[in-house]
């Protein structure tokens, strides 16, 4: 059964929330430069105030990549010290010709570990069937994304239907083993409702909340919905609520903000 390790970090944590770890070293707390790493230090106090508060954990791979050599060891290093009974999503947003896929599936499904990818449909089937042929992990792919630029190509119509439709009849007719699930952004509050209420069967990653702008009280009605497990990911609004020797505080304090809103 796909998906079992979220469900059941729902179910023991009580939480939709996911916390996306994506650390900007201007913003982070001035003092945590005392450490030989700041922003391993910087994910691992938050991951240490919320672990009991959140279902998973989101980790951006552009906010490392930009660290250089540095930044992939940081995120390597940041995936371990998120508790075994969490699951853990790197949000990358890959997808290539099949045998480069097959390289970036290994990368963080077999050297990182990660439990879920975020991946790009647009190139097709055999751009996401690497990722989808590990049946002990999961895949969300982009559908309806909480950018104003979301309108350019994923809002046309095609035939009658938007493009994203498509895209999700796709999904649906490729989740054989199960493992598949939908990225769609909170700011997209209509389409949220109906793509849910069409497709209980897809599990769903929403970002989009706090900073974007993305309504809370429409995602927590959906999150009520029966059907696969969904996973609302904060990241800014929460990780950057405070900036001194306590921001650890601020940053549980807002994840069980939203924690009261989503339950």
């Amino acid at each position: 059964m796909s998906f079992k390790k979220l469900s059941a970090s729902i179910e023991k944590h009580g939480a939709n929330l996911c916390i996306g770890l994506d650390p900007v070293p201007e913003k982070i707390p001035e003092f945590l430069f005392e450490y030989e790493d700041a922003v391993l230090e910087f994910n691992t106090r938050i991951i240490e105030a919320t672990k009991d508060a959140v279902c998973a954990y989101k980790l951006n791979a552009a906010f490392y990549e930009s660290l250089g050599e540095k930044g992939w060891s940081t995120f390597g290093e940041t995936v371990a010290r998120i508790p075994d009974d969490v699951y853990v999503i790197a949000d990358c947003k890959r997808s290539d010709i099949g045998n480069s896929a097959r390289h970036y599936a290994q990368t963080f499904f077999d050297y990182f570990d990660v439990d879920a990818v975020t991946v790009n449909p647009y190139m097709g089937f055999d751009s996401l069937e690497p990722f989808i042929n590990y049946s002990n992990k999961d895949i969300f792919s982009l559908v309806v994304t909480s950018n104003p630029g979301a309108r350019d190509f994923q809002m046309c119509d095609v035939g009658g239907k938007k493009l994203f439709e498509l895209v999700l009849e796709k999904l649906h007719e490729w989740n054989k083993l199960g493992n598949i699930g939908a990225v769609v952004g909170a700011t997209k509050g209509e389409e949220l409702v109906g793509i849910r209420s069409r497709f209980p069967d897809l599990s769903l990653l929403i970002p989009g909340i706090g900073t974007q702008g993305g309504s809370i009280e429409t995602v927590a009605a959906v999150v009520r919905i029966p059907g696969a497990p969904i996973i609302v990911n904060v990241s800014r609004d929460i990780i950057f609520a405070g900036f001194d020797e306590k921001f650890a505080d601020k940053v549980k304090e807002k994840a069980s903000y939203y924690n009261a809103i989503l339950s």
